[in-house]
């Protein structure tokens, strides 16, 4: 507000205008009023709103405000004509700036409305209230033309129907493609899948006709149709799967863009169009275009092979037989268009669970070219290559060259995802199934270490746990670096989280592969007393005890009839419990200390009484583990109270060596305060039963299957307790046991100090002593023998894990 309205009564003296020598005189009133409205005017936008703004003065004294100070920072001023031209132009134009919001197209061409704006990026208000009324009319006119596009087609569907049928190509030709140019419109495209005289005329055109613009333009349309449920029946009704499938063939880009989306589009959401298309042969032609190069036309080609092998052995067969899983392969080597690179992987996914088509992806070099994508930042690219790798690796266990793919899996252990984790660790278990190198390899990158820690991290998701302790089982046995695998659970803190796994809630799988790491771990001296501490020994034997009182039970059972009955728990044999316990405790019982705490647990009972049992498995671990506790004299006084001499003399004439030979030892140990008669007579019955006419021992004359598992002495168990087929077991003497997935079952023949001084202290030899009658002398003599025979290689077949269409 300036002065002179502040204080309108005011009388305005001289001394307000003329300061001082050099001030301007005062102005007449009628420029002093002009003046005053052009300098406010200017302070403002125009409409009047900062007519009451004043500049303070510099005193701070209202008497010393100057009327002049209120033009200050203007460059120039407008007259009073100037002002009312510029709000006439204002006011003329307000309504044609509503008019160019709302409606622009009702203006005329090079008409420049003057703009409000002082900011370019800021709507003003005006068009932000056009915007709905913009709306609105574009969707009044999108009806007109929507119900003009549809009365339009239906007028000339009858019409195009009878110049697709018409016996001139050119006719029809011109008609498919006025047909594909409907069909780009929303309207007229609903009014062509509404009437199945035209889908119908599409497909006979597409079947009948060899010219290339016929058939772009009526694969075209059905094309376009595909994206509609609607669409996707009438085609489906009108028998285009067939034509379609034909059209696979064609060596036209278009057309074939055309055909395989369309059947993709079927696939995915139309019920019968797997089965419509197995029966055209689309596999076949499908198979042959994996051949191209156009990645994102492969992406749509695997797609459809994933969708129609899913769940469905013959179209896996088949795929099979076109060559399906070296194609897929070269694509997983020779591309990286993420897309591809997934949708291929899920169909080698689907064809990793068919056992023949698994052979064939292994030999295309499938486990290389999956291996080649784990390190991919693509989640679900990384997580199918592991699925696929974790289906594939039971095929995979004899195959060179995985150096770097076993170590991409001791990294990626280390990941936060279940899945990751849970699929490396299964693949490793199975990768260093019976074979040296693989487990070398492991070792060496660290692999030990990075299994313990996921051990340790899985907690009770047993998913992870039982496969990682199960490539534990195998790094620690029969290789060069198994000696320092078994130290190393020890030194990363492994065996007491391990020996936690035999407790509930651990399953019985579980138990079963946390018994066989324990065995192996007992291979070294180093760890006895770690396993001891933590109670290995005290968790075995009431696993023992309750598995063989489980037997015992079903045995009573099923006496009467004529097979005995298998106690199964989470799909494990007790049987194998009871045998898996027991060569635990035998190689812990080398130890001094251990073998104390094994008298005192009163099992020895229920060791003599698996030596009546059928399996010769578990006849052989039970009389190696007395063997071992003999070596002490309350040991051996236990066990011959316990009745044991019968049954031992028994097994001298046992086919299965290790059998035989371990009761011999047995029997020695426990005959060394027998009258000297009573030697002599023992002396003869070994002689008898080990050295047969057969000769079994000269190594020139090879050795009985289940000999070739007795005789290493640092043989552990490998594979014991992995699903699949039966190990090959001798079926001399007794019912064959047949085994899953067993390695090599060892009997270490350490510490078979036959003859040796009563009350032996356990040492061990690493050849075994045999018994000789030299020179008709009536007494025992003991001369060692050549040490025998390194086992052969392993002829088993290690079945698979985790073998699931996923």
């Amino acid at each position: 507000m300036s002065y002179l309205q502040s204080n309108p009564n005011r009388p305005i003296s001289q001394s307000h205008y003329q300061g001082g020598p050099g001030d301007l005189p005062m102005p007449p009133a009628k420029e002093q009023t002009l003046m005053w409205q052009q300098n406010s005017y200017m302070g403002d936008s125009g409409i009047h709103s900062g007519a009451a703004t004043q500049v303070p003065s510099l005193s701070g004294k209202e008497e010393d405000m100057d009327l002049f100070d209120l033009d200050q920072g203007y460059s120039q001023g407008f007259t009073q004509d100037q002002v009312d031209e510029m709000n006439n132009q204002l006011n003329q134009t307000r309504s044609q700036r509503v008019r160019a919001a709302m409606f622009p197209e009702t203006l005329d061409e090079g008409i420049e409305i003057p703009s409000t704006q002082f900011d370019p990026s800021h709507q003003t208000a005006v068009q932000r209230l056009s915007e709905p009324s913009q709306m609105l009319k574009h969707a009044v006119v999108n009806l007109i033309n929507y119900q003009d596009d549809a009365d339009l087609a239906t007028r000339a569907i009858p019409e195009l129907i009878k110049l697709l049928n018409d016996e001139d190509q050119v006719v029809v030709s011109q008609a498919a493609m006025m047909v594909h140019q409907l069909s780009k419109k929303e309207a007229s495209r609903h009014a062509i899948m509404n009437s199945p005289q035209m889908v119908a005329a599409l497909v006979r055109a597409i079947s009948n006709s060899n010219d290339l613009e016929t058939t772009k333009g009526a694969v075209g349309t059905l094309h376009k149709l595909s994206h509609h449920r609607q669409g996707l029946l009438a085609i489906f009704k009108s028998g285009g799967i067939p034509a379609l499938v034909k059209l696979l063939s064609s060596p036209v880009e278009s057309v074939l863009f055309y055909a395989i989306t369309t059947l993709h589009n079927l696939l995915l959401h139309q019920d019968g169009s797997k089965m419509a298309v197995r029966l055209a042969g689309g596999l076949q032609k499908m198979v042959a275009l994996l051949q191209r190069n156009n990645v994102k036309f492969l992406a749509i080609v695997t797609d459809c092979l994933q969708i129609l092998a899913y769940g469905n052995q013959e179209s896996k067969l088949i795929i099979l037989a076109s060559q399906g899983p070296i194609e897929l392969v070269r694509i997983m080597r020779s591309y990286d268009y993420e897309k591809l690179l997934w949708t291929t992987s899920r169909v080698l996914k689907v064809l990793s669970v068919c056992p023949s088509n698994k052979p064939a992806i292994v030999e295309a070099g499938g486990m290389q070219a999956l291996a080649m994508h784990l390190g991919n930042p693509s989640g679900r690219l990384v997580q199918n290559c592991l699925w696929t790798l974790r289906n594939l690796s039971d095929a995979a266990t004899k195959v060179d060259g995985l150096e770097g793919l076993l170590s991409s899996l001791v990294q990626v252990l280390n990941s936060q995802d279940v899945h990751v984790v849970t699929c490396a660790s299964g693949i490793l278990s199975n990768l260093t199934c019976n074979n040296q190198r693989n487990k070398v390899t492991v070792c060496q990158v660290g692999g030990v270490d990075a299994l313990v820690r996921t051990i340790v991290s899985a907690g009770d998701r047993e998913e992870i746990t039982e496969p990682a302790v199960c490539a534990l089982r195998h790094l620690t046995s029969r290789h060069v670096e198994s000696e320092m695998a078994q130290n190393a659970v020890r030194l990363n803190y492994g065996i007491q989280v391990i020996v936690k796994l035999l407790n509930p809630p651990s399953r019985w799988p579980l138990v079963k592969a946390v018994i066989g790491l324990i065995r192996n771990l007992a291979l070294c001296p180093a760890n006895h007393a770690p396993l001891r501490e933590h109670g290995a020994i005290h968790h075995l034997v009431q696993l023992l005890m309750r598995a063989f009182q489980d037997t015992q039970r079903r045995s009573s059972v099923a006496s009467g009839g004529s097979q005995q009955a298998s106690s199964y728990a989470d799909g494990v044999r007790m049987e194998e419990i009871v045998e898996g316990t027991v060569g635990a405790l035998h190689i812990l019982a080398r130890e001094s200390h251990n073998r104390a705490i094994i008298r005192q647990q009163m099992v020895i009972p229920i060791f003599v009484q698996l030596l009546f049992n059928d399996i010769e498995n578990i006849q052989r671990v039970a009389a190696g583990v007395l063997c071992e506790l003999a070596a002490d004299k309350e040991g051996a006084e236990m066990i011959e109270q316990e009745g044991a001499t019968s049954p031992l003399t028994e097994l001298l004439h046992s086919r299965n060596e290790g059998v035989a030979t371990y009761a011999a030892a047995v029997l020695f140990r426990m005959s060394e305060d027998k009258p000297q008669d009573y030697k002599k007579r023992l002396s003869m019955e070994l002689t008898n039963s080990l050295f047969r006419e057969e000769n079994l021992w000269n190594p020139d004359l090879g050795i009985d299957p289940d000999l070739q598992d007795i005789l290493s002495p640092d043989q552990a168990y490998d594979t014991m307790y992995a699903q699949g087929p039966p190990s090959v077991h001798s079926n001399h003497g007794g019912r064959p046991y047949q085994q899953q997935g067993y390695d090599q079952i060892p009997i270490d023949m350490q510490g078979l100090e036959i003859g040796s001084h009563a009350g032996g202290n356990g040492s061990t030899y690493s050849q075994i002593e045999a018994m000789d009658v030299a020179n008709g002398d009536p007494d025992i003599n003991f001369d060692p023998i050549n040490q025998l025979p390194a086992p052969p290689q392993d002829n088993n077949q290690v079945a698979a894990w985790y073998d699931t269409d996923l």
